[in-house]
């Protein structure tokens, strides 16, 4: 009996342990694969906003600081697609420097370069002759001998 026993609980164990599966098969392991990349750029504009009216203008500004001598400047007036102006700047070596300007439509810009005053260039001052430098004469002195 003992043995009929083992024997049936030898073989509820057997049934029990069966591992056949009885549903879906496991999902297969995940894998990455990125998307590919799209791009779209904006389409380009090649036409510019058209003003609701011509432009028109007209400013001037100047700087002169006697301290320092600086003495700068500029005006310019705007009509449309016709521009008019100057400026001016002191120079460093005393002369003034004055540019007059125009640019009528697709023409360009169109300079005329005056210059007011001398060139005037300071003398150079030299350090004169070449400093004379003489180190002094090495001493060595003998050390004496301590007997203690």
């Amino acid at each position: 009996m003992a043995l009929k026993l083992v024997l049936l609980f030898a073989f509820v164990a057997v049934a029990l342990a069966d591992t056949t599966p009885y549903g879906p098969p496991p999902p297969p392991p995940p894998t990455y694969s990125p998307p590919a990349p799209t791009y779209s750029a904006p389409a380009p504009s090649y036409s510019a906003p058209q003003p609701v009216s011509p432009p028109k203008y007209d400013f001037t500004w100047n700087v002169k600081d006697d301290y320092s001598g600086n003495d700068y400047g500029h005006q310019e007036a705007r009509d449309g697609y016709d521009t008019q102006g100057s400026y001016y700047v002191q120079l460093p070596d005393g002369r003034l420097q004055q540019v007059t300007y125009t640019v009528n439509g697709d023409s360009g810009f169109v300079a005329q370069v005056n210059y007011q005053g001398e060139a005037q260039y300071p003398t150079q001052q030299g350090y004169g002759s070449a400093p004379s430098y003489q180190a002094p004469a090495p001493s060595y002195q003998q050390p004496r001998p301590s007997y203690a």
